[in-house]
C-alpha cells in the first residue's frame, strides 16, 4: 500500500508566451526585480519545504531551471506542451503520493503565501475533490466565468470559457484563476478522461471540474480577497502593469514602516529591499535586488543601488551607482561615485565625485573627494587619498594589490602602481609616480624636477618673427578652413 504524505505544490510554467512577441520563455520575463516564475515559488516556499514542490518545465527548460535552480525546487519536463492537462499528468509519478496538490501558474507573480494556505484550508474543510480560486477582477472580459450551483453555493456547476457565454453568463463577473487544489487521488483516478476537444488540441485543466461532477465528487470554489494577486500577464504591457503594482506595494510597505519616499511612482524599489526607518528616498531612485539600507539615510534622487548594504546614517548624494557594495555607519558617498562589486567603506568615510572604487576597503574616516579610481586596494582609517589619484592594479595579466596603512596622505594626480604599500603616516607627494613601497612616516617623491627658463617666451616670439611665421588668430583659422 501507498504512504501518503501532504500536500504538494505544481507549479505550471512550460508554455512559450507567443503573446509577448519575445524570445525569451515567459516565465523567464521579470518584474520587481526577479523572473515571474521566482516570485511563485518564493510565495510557495513560504509555507512548503522545496521537495514538496514541483516545477513543470517546457520551452526553453534549461533556461528556466539554470535560473531557479538555487531554489531547490524540482523539475519535471514537459518535452510536448499539450496544455495545463497534460502537464498534470506528467506529475502523476512524481506526486502520486501525496494527500493534495495545489496547482499554481508560473506566470502569476503576485499571489501570496497567505491566499495559498487559505485554499488549502478551505479545500480541507469542504473535503472537496477540486477547489478553484476564483477572483472578481474591475473588467472579467476574456476569462472563464465560474459558474455556482445557486447563490452563496460553494458549489461549482461549470467552468464556461469566455466564448462560450450565452445569455444572462455574460453578467457574470467571478473568474476562473487557474489556480487549483486538488485532492491527488480523484484528481488522477479521472484526468486519463480528458480529451483536447477544443481548437488548440490540448487537455485543458479546467474541464476537469465536469469530469470530476459527473462523477459525483465535490467540486467547490473559494474568491480571493484581492482580484489583483492571481492577475497574469500576455503581452509586456501586461507584465509592466504587475511590476508597476508589485513597486508600489513595496513602496507603501516601507513607508508604513517609518521612510519617507517622495513621489514613490517614480521609484523603482524591488520586493526584496528593506530600508530603515526615517530614512529618506528621493524621486527617481532605484534599489534593487537585495539591498538593505539602515536608518536615518538619505538616498538623493537618480542614484542606484543594487545588492548592497548601508549602515545608518548614510548621505548617497545625487546620480550615485552602488553594486554589492557594503557601506559603514555615517559615510558620504557622491556625487557621482560608482562603488563596484566588493567595495567596502567604513564609518565616517567620503567617497566623492566621480571616484571609482572595484575590490576595496576604504577605512573609517579616510576620505577620496574628486575623480579617483580605487581599486584592489585596502586602505586604512584617516588616510587623504587626492585628487586623480589612481591605483594601478592591472599588469595587463594580473590584478595586485596596492596596500595603503593609517593616517597616509596621498598627493593629488598621483599613481601608485602595484603590488605596492605606504605604510603608516606616510606621505606621497603630488604627482609622483609610485612603483617601491613607502617606509612608515616617510615623503615618497616621484615626478621629474622642475626646470624654468626665464624669458623663454618672448625669445620663441622674435624667432618665430625672423623666419617670417605669422601669430596665427582665431580669424585666420577661420579664413582658412571656411
Amino acid at each position: 500500500m501507498k504512504k501518503v504524505i501532504g500536500s504538494a505544490i505544481a507549479i505550471l510554467a512550460a508554455g512559450k508566451g507567443t503573446r509577448l512577441k519575445s524570445k525569451r520563455a515567459k516565465v523567464l520575463h521579470e518584474i520587481g526585480g526577479k523572473p515571474l516564475l521566482q516570485h511563485v515559488i518564493d510565495a510557495a516556499l513560504t509555507n512548503t519545504p522545496p521537495e514538496r514542490i514541483f516545477v513543470v518545465v517546457g520551452h526553453q527548460a534549461e533556461e528556466v531551471e539554470r535560473a531557479v535552480r538555487h531554489t531547490g525546487v524540482h523539475f519535471i519536463r514537459q518535452t510536448e506542451q499539450l496544455g495545463t492537462g497534460h502537464a498534470v499528468q506528467c506529475l502523476q509519478e512524481a506526486v502520486g503520493a501525496h494527500k493534495d496538490l495545489l496547482v499554481l501558474s508560473g506566470d502569476a507573480p503576485l499571489i501570496r503565501p497567505e491566499t495559498m494556505e487559505r485554499l488549502r484550508e478551505f479545500h480541507h474543510a469542504q473535503q472537496a475533490a477540486m477547489t478553484i480560486l476564483t477572483a472578481r477582477p474591475a473588467n472579467a472580459f476574456g476569462y472563464g466565468r465560474v459558474l455556482r450551483v445557486s447563490a452563496g453555493s460553494p458549489e461549482v456547476a461549470a467552468i464556461v470559457e469566455q466564448k462560450s457565454l450565452t445569455g444572462e453568463q455574460h453578467r457574470i463577473n467571478e473568474i476562473n484563476s487557474g489556480i487549483y487544489m486538488f485532492r491527488t487521488e480523484a484528481l488522477y483516478r479521472h484526468i486519463d478522461a480528458l480529451r483536447p476537444n477544443n481548437a488548440q488540441g490540448e487537455y485543458y485543466l479546467t474541464d476537469m471540474a465536469e469530469l470530476l461532477r459527473n462523477a459525483g465528487e465535490r467540486v467547490v470554489a473559494l474568491e480571493t480577497e484581492d482580484a489583483t494577486e492571481v492577475l497574469g500577464a500576455n503581452t509586456i504591457a501586461e507584465m509592466m502593469h504587475l511590476d508597476a503594482e508589485m513597486r508600489m506595494a513595496a513602496a507603501r510597505h516601507l513607508m508604513a514602516m517609518g521612510v519617507t519616499i517622495y513621489r514613490p511612482e517614480t521609484c523603482v524599489i524591488d520586493g526584496d529591499v528593506s530600508v530603515g526607518a526615517d530614512t529618506i528616498i528621493e524621486p527617481f531612485v532605484q534599489l534593487l535586488g537585495k539591498t538593505q539600507v539602515g536608518e536615518d539615510c538619505r538616498i538623493r534622487s537618480y542614484s542606484v543601488i543594487q545588492n548592497s548594504t548601508l549602515g545608518n546614517g548614510v548621505l548617497v548624494r545625487n546620480s550615485c551607482v552602488l553594486e554589492q557594495a557594503s557601506v559603514c555607519d555615517g559615510a558620504l558617498i557622491g556625487p557621482y561615485a560608482h562603488l563596484r562589486p566588493e567595495s567596502h567603506i567604513g564609518r565616517g568615510a567620503h567617497v566623492g565625485n566621480f571616484v571609482e572604487t572595484k575590490k576595496t576597503r576604504l577605512g573609517d574616516g579616510s576620505k577620496a573627494n574628486h575623480l579617483a579610481y580605487l581599486g584592489d586596494s585596502n586602505i586604512g582609517p584617516g588616510c587623504n587619498i587626492g585628487a586623480g589619484v589612481i591605483t594601478c592594479n592591472y599588469d595587463g595579466t594580473h590584478k595586485h594589490l596596492t596596500q595603503i596603512g593609517e593616517g597616509v596622505f596621498v598627493g593629488s594626480n598621483s599613481t601608485l602602481v602595484a603590488p605596492v604599500a605606504l605604510e603608516d603616516g606616510c606621505y606621497v607627494a603630488a604627482a609622483s609616480c609610485v612603483t617601491e613601497n613607502v617606509p612608515q612616516g616617510a615623503l615618497a617623491l616621484g615626478r621629474a624636477r622642475q626646470v624654468i627658463k626665464p624669458g623663454w617666451a618672448e625669445r620663441r616670439a622674435k624667432m618665430q618673427k625672423a623666419k617670417g611665421v605669422r601669430k596665427r588668430t582665431p580669424s585666420a583659422a577661420t579664413e582658412r578652413t571656411s
